[in-house]
């Protein structure tokens, strides 16, 4: 994983994704990051919201902890926005498709707006 400096490493964020690494997938947030999540259980008049690092820990923790896969399909970045789309599968075929809009600053997520679905 490289977040040096400034720069922003989208592929890196999808590899700790896709393999399930919490701790790595933790380091490219901003201490003071926000991630807003919408789905069926929360509407966009009142997002599941994470703010700062350790309530965003808990959250990446669980999931990676999920027996399912991830795989990013979609992963665009200039620099300071990005936008990850990820299929997830569990083991008995439920299926959860995550797109998720990115704002980054000095090289850090500062916020991330996720739209999820499930079967």
């Amino acid at each position: 994983m490289t977040t040096t400096g400034t720069t922003f490493d989208l592929t890196a964020l999808g590899r700790t994704v896709q393999q399930r690494d919490a701790a790595g997938r933790l380091a490219f947030y901003a201490d003071d990051a926000v991630i807003e999540i919408v789905d069926r259980e929360h509407p966009p008049s009142a997002p599941l919201r994470y703010s700062g690092v350790e309530e965003i820990r808990g959250y990446v923790e669980d999931v990676a902890a999920r027996d399912m896969t991830h795989s990013v399909r979609h992963a665009l970045s200039d620099g300071d926005t990005a936008a990850l789309w990820v299929d997830c599968e569990y083991p008995d075929g439920t299926r959860v498709r995550c797109a998720g809009a990115i704002e980054v600053r000095d090289g850090k997520i500062t916020h991330e707006d996720v739209v999820q679905e499930w079967d």
